[in-house]
């Protein structure tokens, strides 16, 4: 080169270019890791909202639990059966973080009473995939997990 010339040559640019996909390479797994850990806690955060949520609505309206999540919903401050403004609406629609979550309550009775209920949540691409763990709970409000097929009432508790 002659002293009057600037800039990089090609191969200091090849190494350098080089040097950052080998960063890549090392960051980008525990990037992905560090995404579906907290995907599990927020679905674990949300479980415990709705459970909390369930209680209240219980004690609140006399009917049991909710018979759908959508009736824990509602604008805050709200009142009724039907829109209780106990959990957000993005919670009450049923997804959220990439988990999908399920309530099935249990009617007793006419007009419906609910005195028990299931809440299922799951990775949208399933368990066992490398998505996240699934988890379960019910109106005893254990919050349990399974790494490989749908949670139930058998599979250990969070923390046990």
């Amino acid at each position: 080169m002659r002293k009057g010339d600037w800039g990089f040559s090609l191969i200091e640019l090849l190494i350098v270019i080089g040097i950052i996909l080998i960063i890549a390479a090392i960051a980008i797994p525990d990037l992905l890791r560090s995404r579906v850990s907290a995907n599990q806690a927020s679905a674990v955060g949300s479980m415990h909202s709705i459970s909390t949520a369930e209680v209240n609505y219980s004690s609140t309206y006399g009917t049991g639990y909710s018979p759908d999540l959508a009736s824990l919903d509602g604008p805050p401050g709200s009142s009724s059966a039907t829109a209780a403004g106990m959990i957000d609406s993005i919670l009450g629609s049923g997804v959220k973080s990439t988990y999908t979550f399920t309530y099935t309550p249990q009617a007793t009775g006419s007009p419906p009473i609910y005195p028990a209920y299931t809440l299922t949540a799951q990775p949208t691409f399933g368990c066992g995939t490398g998505n996240g763990n699934c988890y379960y709970t019910d109106n005893m409000g254990v919050i349990r997990y399974n790494t490989s097929v749908v949670a139930s009432s058998t599979d250990s508790p969070i923390g046990g």
